[in-house]
């Protein structure tokens, strides 16, 4: 009878096909203005299922820029809303689901639709092979959606219709 040893490598090894996730990083909430609620970076790549291909720095940006948008769009509207007493979204009366605003649930679908679209937006240009570019073919049509989503969103706040149609 022969024992063979076999010493276990402690090493980490290159699997052709196997992709090991980084360990997960702290990622500090965003702070918003007075009367918008933060958001939690967790919580969107969460919702968005986005992996962690996306740096914490390149999802904080992203992030930013869908906070600062989505307030830009709804300045008019949060300035009468502070004008009639409401210091905060979520006092703007609004039905319930879950127990959250009806209207703070739609400017967290707002923020998160318009990162997603941000970030798919600067994937699409990264690979200019012929398999990226379908895969950003692949991709269009979600990021239309997003950017649609993050529109309708915008105007369920406001209690506004979510199309306009207007005569050319």
């Amino acid at each position: 009878m022969t024992t063979l040893i076999i010493e276990q490598n402690k090493e980490p090894q290159d699997v052709p096909g196997v992709v090991i996730p980084p360990p997960g990083v702290s990622e500090p909430v965003i702070k918003n203005t007075p009367f918008y609620p933060d958001v939690d970076p967790k919580r969107v790549r969460e919702e968005m299922r986005l992996e962690q291909t996306v740096s914490p720095v390149r999802l904080r940006r992203a992030i930013k820029t869908a906070i600062a948008e989505t307030n830009a769009e709804l300045g008019v509207w949060r300035e009468y809303q502070q004008d009639t007493g409401y210091a905060l979204l979520e006092d703007v009366p609004a039905d319930k689901l879950d127990g959250e605003s009806v209207r703070v649930f739609h400017y967290f679908n707002a923020v998160c639709s318009m990162t997603t679209a941000t970030l798919y937006e600067r994937f699409r240009s990264v690979d200019a092979t012929a398999k990226g570019d379908k895969k950003a073919d692949s991709i269009d049509s979600t990021i239309d959606e997003m950017w649609r989503d993050m529109r309708w969103s915008v105007a369920r706040i406001q209690d506004k219709a979510r199309c306009i149609v207007g005569q050319i």
